[in-house]
């Protein structure tokens, strides 16, 4: 009689994600060496006998040439290319929701799988065909009768009411609408409450504006253990590198993982990044692709803004700084162009 899967959540609960394009369906785990183990340990030990004549668990260059995918699609320019993975990213998050002790990673690949979403809209949204304006015409001034008494001047235009509340920025982001459309109808998470009153006192503190807090949810959801399989952690998302230049410990226990020193080395950082760039939309997207990456790209293309550089920028990065700013301005009905920079 084949085994029973436990009642506890297992890997072996994703033994009904495939990847598709096999003639044997292959489960889609991805992750570390220690993950792929993990799920394969599982698979045989928990594994019905007839899941096991229909399945076959990936072999390891399988799993790696996933992650490489995913990877190779999130860092080239191409949205195209990144929408094409949204099946088997979809397969492996469902795998991620259910192997015991890697609940922290299921953010990261949200996020990813969002990002996919997105770019399969704009593969599916026609770009409507650019109108050029009619060239002004300025009308001759009307011949004047010496005769005639001079028109008697018009009164003053009664001054124009006060801009009413708007989601529109005034500065250009590609996607920008995309990402207002996604961002209304979702909740607040839910662990957000808990962070938000101490976040908000850091970033002001650091000169921030408060609202910049948000960035939190595109990050982590407010998960301070959420980490990735880059080596990134905590609310913010610090990778090692960055966090130890910020003055972090990332030695056992991480300090990434708290977080108000979390909280605090982000704030530093994009102080930095916007006295380096000038503006929210670049230091955003050096947030994500780095300082580096931003700023020999604002070099080659002669460029001074985000909307100038977005294309040549990592697919991921495109979709980033929209949504970080569209989540900003529905959670807080600040946009773009009125957050302001950081303070001396």
């Amino acid at each position: 009689m084949p085994r029973r899967l436990p009642a506890l959540p297992s890997a072996a609960l994703a033994l009904l994600v495939c990847l598709p394009g096999s003639a044997r369906a292959q489960l889609a785990f991805p992750g570390s060496d220690e993950l792929y183990e993990a799920g394969r340990a599982l698979f045989e030990e928990y594994a019905p006998d007839e899941i096991k004549a229909q399945f076959a668990y990936p072999s390891k260059e399988q799993w790696d040439a996933f992650l490489q995918r995913l990877q190779s699609a999130l860092q080239g320019n191409d949205l195209g290319e990144l929408a094409a993975i949204e099946r088997e990213t979809r397969a492996a998050l469902a795998a991620f929701r259910v192997i015991p002790g890697y609940e922290d990673y299921v953010t990261w690949l949200e996020e990813r799988l969002d990002y996919i979403e997105a770019a399969g809209e704009t593969a599916r949204t026609p770009v409507p065909p650019r109108v050029e304006p009619p060239p002004e015409t300025v009308p001759a001034p009307p011949a004047t009768d010496p005769t005639t008494t001079p028109p008697v001047p018009s009164p003053p235009p009664a001054p124009l009411p006060e801009r009413a509340p708007t989601l529109a920025s005034d500065i250009s982001i590609p996607h920008y609408e995309l990402w207002l459309g996604r961002m209304q109808s979702r909740p607040v998470p839910k662990a957000a409450a808990e962070h938000l009153p101490v976040l908000e006192e850091i970033f002001v503190n650091a000169g921030l504006p408060k609202e910049l807090v948000w960035l939190a949810e595109t990050e982590s959801t407010f998960n301070p253990e959420a980490r990735s399989p880059v080596g990134a952690l905590g609310l913010f998302q610090l990778m090692p590198g960055t966090a130890r230049d910020l003055g972090l410990s990332t030695a056992l226990p991480d300090e990434r993982a708290d977080p108000a020193k979390n909280a605090q080395a982000a704030a530093r950082y994009l102080r930095h990044l916007h006295r380096r760039f000038g503006d929210w939309p670049l230091a955003l997207a050096a947030y994500n692709a780095g300082p580096g990456r931003v700023g020999r790209t604002l070099t080659e293309h002669k460029a001074k803004t985000f909307a100038e550089i977005a294309a040549a920028l990592p697919a991921e990065t495109r979709m980033y700084v929209p949504k970080v700013l569209a989540t900003v301005v529905v959670r807080t009905g600040v946009t773009a162009d009125r957050l302001p920079p950081p303070s001396s």
